[in-house]
């Protein structure tokens, strides 16, 4: 058995060499060279029908695909070229399956001939997952040297190669096609995907900054649209941070409501803070298109940690009713804006995205009143408590597998494991962490006197982060996302603008609180940031995912308008 800089190089030699030859890019431009390799730079390498396929959303896809317009076969080749190209550009997977995928669209292409109708809602329309998904046939590494060629670092385990997560069974059974997963920063820890196998994962946009964590490598698929849509994991902030790096919608479900069975994690049993499962894809009608499938398969009755709580026509109606009744000035909805979080302060695009969504809102007719909730730094030191649990045991385990470094973004978790809180101590974290739940519920409340609507705010318009995204080892602060997770909140992300260097300055008059926001904002340049995606979330309070995706959509479109 060779060194670990061996079997990663083979790896990430062999991820390469699945790509057909056809299909590979030579040279590959260095990042200096090309900074944006989206849209025209992409568009170069494929065929017409295939940009007009490959641009079209997962709900556009199901609708061509059922009426027979397009095969299954022609989408998912078309995907499979373009998330290649994907690779080579941004090193955003870990593993293809292409051979399969198209195989498996054969499939639902002769059902759909002899059967006359569809195998289910996402019948033909390829899906991309983040590497944390076990997959017939194909490694599940994790970002981890050691897990290569095993099961989750087991060696000779029988459920290599044929055992497969509760979501890809019942994607499989709603008639997705699987086809490729996506690079993760080894730990899942970190807002920056990093690794020893694919090294870096770039942001396709502006290539100068990381594509987010630890779901980077669906972002940086989703956002060269390589996938229409797919899925990523959140304990930090790892679905909502891709999504708004790369220009896409998201949605962090609250936890609980979709299913996490059979998947590998970190610190696996920690249940302080869950991690979730919920979707990315190119429009909030994709997003929620996945939610809603995957909720039609009573998820419930598969995974004991989810709540039997189907699709809720209802509260989307009770939404739906609220839009229209703002929009003929017969009611109103009422928003929050949080402008600073009390630790570190925004990048002057980022504060021009929120204070947009602001002005639109109130333009619109709607309440806009400044977020001034109970302390987010308390919040966040026990999301960050209970990730330090078991004093980084699980990771340095996972990592001494095959004698691998951990990469630098991964510092808070040192060289060595730590001494591990005692039962006593995550008992005093649990009880900390839901006290400041109850003053957060009770603040929430409290703005029915604020709002004028009789009700307490709709939604609470967040940033993600401080930047728009993070340059390598730039990313050096999660309190804009951790909070939510502490919270156990729905949040979804939505796209607002691009860094603009003319309108986005440094803002000299800014006085940091702190030297983790003294070096964030130190940290912001106009000529690197330019073009870069500026996204915000809208945070909603728990297993409100119906309410907060037609909530994003109205947002969404009064941001095109």
């Amino acid at each position: 058995m060779g060194s670990w800089k061996d079997i990663a190089a083979a790896k990430r030699e062999a991820i390469l060499d699945s790509i057909p030859s056809k299909w590979r890019i030579s040279p590959i431009p260095s990042r200096e060279e090309q900074k944006d390799v989206t849209g025209p730079y992409i568009h170069q390498f494929l065929s017409k029908e295939e940009i007009q396929i490959t641009e079209t959303d997962a709900v556009g896809l199901a609708n061509q695909i059922s009426s027979g317009s397009w095969k299954a076969t022609e989408v998912t080749e078309a995907f499979c070229h373009r998330a290649s190209l994907a690779h080579q550009l941004t090193n955003c997977l870990h593993e293809t399956f292409f051979d399969a995928a198209l195989s498996d669209a054969k499939d639902l292409d002769d059902y759909l001939a002899k059967h006359g109708k569809t195998l289910g809602p996402l019948h033909g329309v390829p899906i991309s997952l983040k590497d944390q998904f076990h997959v017939k046939g194909v490694d599940t590494s994790m970002g981890y040297v050691g897990w290569i060629g095993t099961f989750q670092g087991i060696k000779n385990d029988p459920r290599k190669g044929v055992y497969e997560s509760e979501m890809v069974r019942e994607l499989r059974a709603l008639g997705a096609v699987l086809y490729c997963k996506t690079s993760v920063p080894h730990t899942l820890m970190s807002g920056e995907t990093v690794n020893n196998i694919i090294e870096y994962t770039w942001n396709p946009k502006n290539r100068n900054l990381c594509s987010g964590g630890s779901s980077g490598g669906e972002g940086a698929l989703i956002g060269l649209k390589g996938s229409p849509a797919g899925f990523g994991t959140d304990s930090g902030g790892s679905i909502r941070v891709p999504a708004a790096f790369n220009g896409l919608y998201g949605i962090r479900p609250s936890a609980g409501r979709l299913p996490f069975e059979g998947m590998p994690n970190s610190m696996d049993g920690q249940n302080s803070i869950l991690s979730v499962v919920g979707p990315l894809a190119t429009t909030i009608g994709g997003v929620r298109l996945l939610v809603k499938a995957i909720l039609s398969q009573s998820p419930w009755l598969h995974d004991p940690l989810v709540v039997d709580m189907p699709w809720r026509d209802w509260v989307e109606h009770e939404t739906q009713d609220l839009i229209k009744a703002a929009a003929s000035g017969n009611s109103k909805l009422s928003f929050a804006t949080l402008k600073h979080d009390g630790v570190v302060g925004l990048h002057p695009p980022v504060a021009r995205a929120l204070q947009l969504c602001a002005d639109l809102l109130a333009k619109a007719g709607h309440k806009v009143i400044e977020w001034k909730p109970p302390s987010h730094e308390h919040g966040a030191k026990l999301v960050f408590n209970s990730w330090k649990y078991d004093g980084g045991a699980d990771i340095h385990s996972a990592m001494a597998l095959s004698g691998e470094p951990l990469a630098q973004q991964l510092f808070l978790f040192g060289d060595k494991p730590e001494k591990q809180y005692s039962a006593a101590e995550i008992s005093a974290n649990n009880v900390a962490l839901r006290e400041w739940r109850k003053q957060y519920m009770d603040y929430w409340n409290s703005t029915t006197e604020l709002t004028g609507t009789g009700r307490p705010v709709d939604g609470v318009i967040t940033a993600v982060a401080p930047f728009a995204a993070a340059p390598p080892l730039g990313y050096t602060y999660y309190g804009y996302t951790m909070f939510v997770n502490g919270l156990d909140y729905t949040s979804v992300v939505i796209p607002v603008t691009m860094v603009d260097k003319s309108l986005d300055v440094v803002d000299h008059s800014y006085q940091p609180l702190n030297d983790i926001d003294k070096t964030i904002q130190n940290g912001y340049d106009p000529e690197i940031y330019d073009g870069a995606h500026v996204s915000v979330q809208l945070v909603g309070r728990r297993l409100q995912e119906e309410k907060m995706l037609l909530l994003a959509e109205h947002l969404g479109s009064i941001l095109k308008t």
